[in-house]
């Protein structure tokens, strides 16, 4: 898509479109404008009570923006549920110069040093856009919404948008609603400010918790 670069993409964010590619070796992107939209809820967000167990136990060591490279291909690597990605050159570029300009972030999770899990995702005023999630560990990947959760509570944010709806995605609460009224939260957030930093790096599961407001 010539002419295409970081913010064109912002541009694109800021009215509901997002880009995607048929597959890792298509190098062409296309935009997109589903007709309803995932949104996951910072105010009533679900946690199972067994994964609540696994945030607060800390298996997990999380850092954010530590390594976005490695979390960006591990996100676009096949996996025993995924054997093709849609995150070709051009998208891993954009994303990139989106990560450098302070619009892109990764949470990841480790165990023993080593990368487990993780997400990365464009945040835009009070507005965050999940991109992809990978897991190498049970629970990695839902331990890094969990923490996402927590920090963009903690730093302002209103609108966590998931683009379409999966059965993963139901447990946490998330629903689906038309484009209209997702363009209408969309555009109340991205003219408000947020703070991605607020909450501190290295929290524990128990802050995390905490932030969301879920302590039993």
């Amino acid at each position: 898509m010539p002419g295409f670069g970081p913010a064109e993409l912002l541009d694109c964010y800021r009215t509901g479109i997002f880009p995607m590619a048929d597959s890792a070796d298509d190098p062409r992107i296309y935009l997109v404008d589903p007709p309803e939209r995932a949104n996951i809820p910072l105010d009533g967000f679900h946690i199972p009570r067994r994964l609540k167990r696994t945030v607060r136990q800390d298996r997990f060591s999380i850092t954010v923006n530590q390594d976005f490279a490695a979390v960006l291909d591990a996100c676009a690597a096949p996996a025993p549920d995924r054997r093709n990605t849609w995150i070709n050159a051009p998208i891993r570029w954009l994303y990139t110069e989106l990560h450098r300009m302070g619009h892109c972030h990764s949470v990841e999770c480790r165990i023993g040093g080593q990368l487990a899990g993780g997400l990365y995702g464009v945040s835009l005023g009070a507005a965050f856009f999940g991109e992809s999630m990978f897991s190498r560990a049970t629970d990695a990947s839902k331990v890094a919404l969990v923490h996402l959760v927590a920090r963009l509570k903690t730093g302002g944010f209103e609108l966590l948008d998931a683009q379409f709806m999966t059965d993963h995605l139901t447990q946490f609460g998330t629903d689906e609603v038309p484009a209209d009224i997702y363009r209408e939260r969309l555009a109340r957030a991205v003219e408000k400010n947020a703070d991605f930093f607020r909450m501190p790096d290295g929290a524990s599961g128990a802050y995390a918790l905490q932030s969301i407001g879920q302590t039993s």
